[in-house]
C-alpha cells in the first residue's frame, strides 16, 4: 500500500495516488476507495486494477485538510492503508480508519 502526493502550483489541491498491492488486497477482484472525499460511498467507482493485480486510483484533494478513508475489497471486506499518515477511530466499533493529510 502506498500514498503518492503531487501538489499543484496552479491550484490549492494535491493529487493523491492511492495504491494497494495484490498481496495486501488478498487477491480481491475489486477494490473501492471509500472515504470522506466521496461521502463514504460503498458503491463508488472501483479502483483501476493493474495487470499485476495491484489497484490504483488518483484523486484531487483540497490542500491543508485531512481525509479518513479505507479500501473496500470485493464489496465485503474493509482494509486500511498501513502506509497512511495517521489512523483515527471509525466510530463504528473496534476498527480504525486510515488518514491522508494534504
Amino acid at each position: 500500500m502506498s500514498l503518492k502526493k503531487q501538489y499543484l502550483k496552479s491550484k490549492p489541491v494535491c493529487k493523491v495516488t492511492f495504491r494497494i498491492n495484490a498481496k495486501e488486497a488478498n487477491k480481491a477482484g475489486t477494490a473501492r476507495l471509500v472515504g470522506d472525499f466521496n461521502a463514504w460511498d460503498e458503491h463508488a467507482e472501483p479502483m483501476k486494477r493493474l495487470k499485476n493485480g495491484d489497484f490504483t486510483q488518483t484523486i484531487a484533494l483540497e490542500k491543508d485538510k485531512e481525509y479518513a478513508f479505507r479500501y473496500f475489497l470485493d464489496d465485503t471486506t474493509w482494509e486500511n492503508d498501513w502506509q497512511a499518515d495517521a489512523y483515527i477511530p471509525s466510530g463504528m466499533g473496534g476498527e480504525d480508519n486510515s488518514v491522508v493529510r494534504v
